[in-house]
């Protein structure tokens, strides 16, 4: 099983002094991809006041430019640990086990826009970044679309993408039955589903931290549909190449 998650804007600080080493990464077809944005990424935070425009940050997060400045020698720490948003502060990896965290390490891949498609357990640094930011010289959606997705049509097994459509475009998942896109919704009184937007990050952590514990090895949407069912999920086939996630009215 491939389970796919988003990045988030916010990143714990800290981690080891040994730097970013770019040839421990997962996906290693990626490595020239890494060192473009790397280098787009450096040009741009010479001027620290452009790389707050660029990276359209406000004035309480202005000061996140600056951890773009020294990006390989930073100290780097796993990315399943690295993200911080609701999402991840939901799933709470530093407080699993050593096999749960084997399983994210196996299964688990999070789209990042500076390096790509990484492993739940790759050592990264605290970098600020987003899907539609801007680099100079370099476009982040061509620059990754067909990299990341020819590195995801060589998966085997189910994938399930758990991206928001920002990141998804800019490594599509490839189209097959054993690929879906997740997307968490509630049920109004009429019996309709509507689509959640903070509240679907936490339902996303929460279901990744389940399918670690559980050690989840669906093989298929069917299989995924039953542990679901077995661990009082409400997961269901919603359109084409989709399952919805249903949660309560936060």
């Amino acid at each position: 099983m491939l389970l796919l998650l988003p990045p988030s804007e916010t990143k714990r600080r800290g981690g080891s002094t040994s730097g970013l080493d770019l040839a421990a990464l997962s996906f290693p077809a990626l490595t020239d991809h890494r060192l473009a944005t790397l280098a787009a990424i450096g040009e741009l935070s010479r001027d620290l006041d452009a790389a707050v425009r660029a990276l359209k940050l406000g004035p309480k997060s202005a000061d996140a430019a600056a951890l773009n400045v020294d990006l390989r020698t930073a100290p780097t720490m796993p990315a399943i640990d690295r993200f911080d948003g609701v999402l991840y502060e939901s799933l709470d990896a530093p407080s699993l086990a050593a096999p749960p965290r084997d399983w994210l390490g196996r299964n688990a891949v999070v789209s990042s826009a500076l390096f790509g498609l990484l492993g739940a357990l790759d050592a990264v640094p605290a970098y600020r970044l987003s899907a539609d930011s801007r680099l100079p010289g370099l476009s982040l959606g061509r620059h990754w679309r067909s990299a990341q997705s020819s590195a995801l049509a060589a998966s085997e097994g189910l994938v399930l993408d758990l991206r928001s459509e920002a990141y998804a475009a800019l490594g599509p998942a490839p189209r097959r039955d054993d690929s879906v896109y997740l997307r968490v919704v509630t049920e109004g009184a009429d019996g309709r589903a509507r689509a959640l937007n903070h509240f679907n990050k936490a339902a996303k952590g929460r279901l990744t931290r389940a399918l670690a514990e559980t050690a989840a090895a669906p093989a298929t949407v069917d299989a995924l549909l039953d542990w679901a069912a077995e661990t009082g999920f409400v997961l269901r086939r919603g359109a084409p190449g989709e399952l919805d996630l249903v949660v309560g009215q936060p």
